[in-house]
């Protein structure tokens, strides 16, 4: 391709150059990597570097560890670990504490029905979803470091969680249980339930013990929003059969969306009008309710909590009319008091409920750390990612022996407790008052309350998340790849299921990334007159370039995966194809192409380099020493030039071909073509 670049950037004494310098530029002499080590890092220390790489990370990590030992070490570890200890002493008292007493309240109010219908969602009776609703809360509150999380029962992993505790408890086939049987069967399921948080609670604590918070990256917001969009879609079709009365087996496995419209329209002649007429009415009061808090939240000194009124109405509803008796209408029943006996998960059952437990614990991170990261970066403070997997593993883990289902922090809660004026994690402790208070003392009060309103307030609280699809358009005009990574995990969540759909996203978002760096083009550059820019041929054909010199930039790490678009994207440049046919020209159209004699190889852009990587580049100088091409290399960093050093780099090239910067290669290219006097380049100041 390009005999490329290069402009005259050094000239002979008392000769002027044809390029025009601005005020201030002075010659120097041009910067090998030697070279500059031995001016400004010491070539000594770089072999050092070299040669104790293998130790330098196990000598940090045993300081580290030996550090923490002492007094001072113990107390920042316990600071790190335990939050309250470094932002309750900063507390303000007087400005803080009515509002987060007012979210906290607000949230809890919020907590009540919600935890009971999200229990309903996971399989499990009511009552264990107030538990979920105390517990976790409680130990976030000590461990997190989200100031404005509220954490609790999640739609989306009790769908999740559901789905695996009815594959591992499946209901009988006749369906007709007695007392005793249906008390045996929801045990089971408590059980099953419990054993998923242990063993997600478990994973996040092992991932916190190797320092796995970065991994929420690969989840990203393209397929965590398409997750709970198309996981709001499932929740909606799930509660379809308690809105209308039916009582029909759950379906689980992929197409399980589908099938349960299939079985609701099949058996609709048989629905309830009473239950019909209930969620009806429920729905009628709770969607423009949440239309009124949305709209209206900066006029209103507090959410209206629609749930807990809605609730206390349908009780009074049915506790007057009968309801359950006269209509056959479903209702929560008897709320045991207190708390259930610490119990340890029968650990026999972690094997099989282990495929289960790891994808509700990515999403549960996932979404608990882009949600506190949200509002850090709103509010001005920071959160740490290992100290969240440690918070979000011990509430699950620790929940889980009091038979507290999967739990992480909710979209809806956590946004309610902002509007509602919360501050810190102080505002979690008066949540759990609220809660306390109805596991104690008023739990009989919502024996009347209907389950068909439960479902009407799991399909309310997926407002917003259904309201995610309206941000696609701006997807699709800001990355068309990200949109296409929106819409592959949407589509897999609602055809196949959440877990298979959770998968299908995040190994279609990696196979983008790979794909992009695949894509990736080698770029000849040529130097703007009157600058030390280099800029791409193609972009205009002012750039100044020399015959037989081409400078080529590679912007991408070079790896297995890249390996052979780098050496197609070399012998096309050089001419080093088949029949050696001469390279075609970047520049102007009219330009004429030279043999490549010398070539200057810009690895700035070359971010790291694997074993294939670095032996192609190997390759690559054997290659271009055959062919009579001088091969030059610029801007390698470390990393990147210690693998290429450790794969044979330096016995096909000699030290001096290797430079500080595309400047001072190009400038060693021009001497070495003849285009220079004395061996000096341009540098300004």
């Amino acid at each position: 391709m390009s005999g490329l670049l290069g402009a005259r950037t050094c000239s002979s004494p008392g000769e002027a150059s044809d390029l025009k310098f601005p005020l201030g530029a002075k010659l120097r002499e041009p910067l090998t990597q030697a070279r500059f080590q031995q001016l400004f890092g010491g070539a000594e220390q770089a072999q050092e570097l070299l040669a104790e790489s293998r130790w330098s990370g196990l000598c940090r990590l045993w300081r580290r560890r030996a550090r923490a030992c002492s007094g001072p070490g113990a107390w920042r570890l316990l600071l790190a670990r335990l939050p309250p200890l470094r932002w309750l002493p900063e507390y303000r008292w007087r400005a803080w504490l009515l509002g987060d007493a007012v979210a906290g309240v607000t949230v809890g109010i919020v907590h009540v029905p919600q935890g009971m219908a999200f229990a309903l969602l996971t399989s499990v009776p009511p009552v264990f979803g107030l538990y979920t609703s105390f517990f976790p809360i409680l130990i976030y509150t000590l461990l997190g470091t989200g100031r404005h999380l509220s954490t609790g029962t999640f739609a989306v992993l009790s769908l999740m969680t559901g789905s695996a505790v009815e594959r591992l408890v499946p209901e009988p086939l006749g369906g007709n249980l007695s007392g005793i049987e249906r008390e045996q069967l929801d045990a089971q399921r408590v059980g099953a339930a419990a054993a998923l948080a242990f063993g997600s609670g478990a994973l996040m604590l092992g991932m916190f013990a190797l320092q796995l918070g970065v991994l929420s990256t690969f989840l990203s917001e393209p397929v965590v929003k398409a997750l709970t969009s198309g996981a709001a879609l499932h929740v909606l079709v799930s509660q379809l059969p308690s809105l209308v009365g039916l009582r029909l087996p759950r379906q689980i496995g992929c197409f399980a969306l589908f099938k349960t419209l299939a079985a609701v329209l099949t058996a609709l002649p048989q629905s309830s009008p009473a239950e019909l007429t209930i969620s009806a009415l429920s729905l009628a009061l709770l969607v423009p309710v949440k239309e009124l808090n949305v709209r209206f939240r900066d006029r209103l000194p507090t959410p209206i909590p629609g749930e807990i009124v809605m609730v206390l109405l349908a009780s009074v509803l049915c506790f007057t009319s009968s309801l359950d008796t006269r209509y056959n209408v479903q209702i929560v029943g008897l709320l045991p008091g207190g708390f259930p006996q610490p119990l340890l998960p029968n650990l026999s059952e972690l094997p099989r409920i282990l495929d289960d437990s790891l994808p509700i614990a990515l999403v549960t991170f996932a979404v608990s750390a882009s949600l506190a990261s949200i509002y850090a970066n709103k509010y001005s403070y920071t959160i740490d990612s290992n100290q969240e997997l440690l918070a979000h593993g011990a509430s699950n883990l620790i929940s889980s022996l009091f038979s507290c289902f999967p739990n992480s922090a909710t979209l809806a809660t956590t946004s309610l407790l902002v509007d509602a004026g919360g501050n810190t994690q102080l505002a979690g402790l008066f949540s759990c008052i609220v809660v306390l208070s109805v596991l104690l003392w008023l739990g009989p009060f919502f024996y009347y309350l209907p389950k068909a309103v439960l479902a009407c307030i799991n399909i309310s609280s997926m407002r917003q998340m259904f309201f995610q699809m309206q941000e696609l358009p701006q997807l699709w005009r800001i990355s068309r790849m990200d949109f296409a990574v929106w819409m592959v995990t949407w589509v897999s969540v609602v055809t196949l299921s959440v877990d298979l759909g959770l998968a299908v996203g995040v190994v279609f978002s990696m196979m983008t990334v790979v794909c992009r760096t695949q894509r990736v083009q080698c770029v000849a550059l040529g130097l703007a007159e009157g600058t030390e820019l280099y800029r791409p041929l193609k972009e205009s054909h002012k750039l100044l370039q020399v015959p037989g010199l081409c400078i080529l930039s590679y912007p991408t790490p070079l790896y297995f995966g890249t390996r052979g678009q780098f050496r197609h994207n070399l012998e096309w440049h050089l001419g080093l194809g088949r029949g050696k046919e001469t390279p075609k020209i970047d520049g102007p159209p009219d330009a004429v192409a030279e043999p490549v004699r010398v070539v200057v190889l810009d690895c700035s852009g070359v971010t790291f380099a694997d074993a294939a990587g670095a032996r192609e580049v190997v390759q690559l100088a054997s290659r271009c020493q055959d062919a009579g091409i001088h091969l030059l290399l610029a801007q390698c960093n470390a990393s990147v030039l210690r693998t290429l050093t450790q794969a044979g780099l330096l016995d096909r090239v000699t030290p001096e071909q290797l430079f500080v910067s595309v400047q001072d290669a190009a400038a060693h290219a021009l001497e070495r073509l003849e285009l220079t006097g004395p061996k000096t380049c341009t540098v300004w100041v």
